[in-house]
């Protein structure tokens, strides 16, 4: 059972009650299942309210929970035949960042992703997800290699962001950023990525630029996490709720901004309640858009990635025009919609 999140203390409380009710009726012998139904109902409503009008900074917790499936947890659900490839060939292997070789519904893939651990002493071999720069470049190494034998690139991304330390510093973290994104922005295959819990700044741009942006309900995707947001605006990092909500970092913001392109709604109360459908809709919406890359011919494929980015961050302009005896007036000159793609929904939740 996944473990619980503070806001919902109220439903947890809710659900403690019933269970002791129902254990009083087993010892006592006493009838009391309309009472046991009340509740159960008053249980149903208190969920449903929570779940439809989460903010921000409650989705940050949810997409931070510990039992969200893994990046190993799609790939054993979604390919068959994997095998896992280590190394740079230049420094050592990162455990924070998985890869290799496997098939998606009989075809070959290239699968790349970042890896949490699910207890201390996996987080601490994963450095908690965040990638070192020789993650960086074992992720391009399989992305070259995937592109010389014409496989798919699959990528999920669950991120703080990449490792900020002294030693990444001195390995040239920036630079494999960077690298990797001149580099996926030339790969002449498909590249697919599915951002599923945490999108931490470079740490998820680094396997993140690809011809469809998929994202999980309830992941969020950001330059910066909300408590260092805090830390930078306010000079307080306990205030990074306060962040979240204003720095339109959900998958509903960037959808609409045209960040992303589909938003994959996850099994009621989170992708960590229903591990095994969550799975489901990911493959579903990875097979959908690996149908509709795979027929573009190479030089159709990078200017569709080309011209996808140059659509993000379109505006509208404006033309103030002020009289001293009226009112300031507003006139659009032009409009640009940013936002495209679709919601797809999880029959199982």
């Amino acid at each position: 059972m996944a473990a619980d999140l503070p806001f919902e203390k109220p439903l947890v409380e809710l659900r403690i009650k019933i269970e002791e009710l129902k254990r009083f009726t087993e010892e006592k012998g006493i009838d009391m299942s309309e009472e046991v139904a009340t509740l159960e109902s008053k249980a149903k409503a208190l969920a449903e309210t929570i779940y439809r009008d989460l903010k921000p900074w409650q989705k940050v917790q949810i997409a931070r929970h510990p039992d969200r499936p893994t990046t190993l947890d799609y790939i054993r659900g979604l390919c068959t035949d994997f095998v896992e490839l280590h190394g740079d060939r230049s420094f050592r292997d990162d455990p924070a960042i998985v890869g290799g070789v496997g098939r998606f519904d009989g075809y070959p893939i290239t699968v790349i992703g970042t890896q949490k651990g699910r207890d201390t002493k996996e987080n601490i071999y994963r450095n908690f997800g965040m990638a070192h720069p020789e993650g960086y470049r074992k992720a391009l190494r399989l992305m070259k290699q995937a592109e010389k034998f014409g496989r798919p690139v699959l990528t999920f991304i669950d991120t703080a962001g990449a490792y900020p330390g002294i030693g990444g510093e001195e390995r040239g973290q920036g630079e494999a950023v960077a690298r990797n994104l001149i580099e996926m922005a030339n790969l002449r295959v498909p590249i697919v990525c599915v951002v599923t819990g945490e999108g931490g700044s470079g740490g998820a741009l680094g396997i993140g630029l690809g011809d469809r942006i998929l994202m999980l309900e309830h992941a969020y995707y950001s330059v910066i996490s909300p408590e260092s947001a805090a830390a930078l605006l306010w000079k307080d990092s306990t205030q990074g709720e306060r962040a979240a909500d204003s720095m339109h970092i959900t998958a509903q913001d960037l959808f609409r901004f045209g960040v992303v392109d589909e938003i994959l709604l996850e099994p009621f109360g989170g992708a960590q309640r229903a591990p095994t459908d969550m799975i489901q809709t990911v493959h579903d919406a990875v097979s959908r858009a690996l149908t509709e890359l795979k027929v573009k011919r190479p030089t159709d494929l990078l200017e569709y990635r080309y011209q996808k980015y140059r659509r993000i961050g379109e505006f509208t302009e404006s033309v103030v025009s002020v009289d001293v005896d009226e009112e300031v007036t507003v006139e659009p000159v032009s409009s640009v919609s940013a936002g495209f793609g679709r919601v797809v929904s999880n029959d199982n939740s």
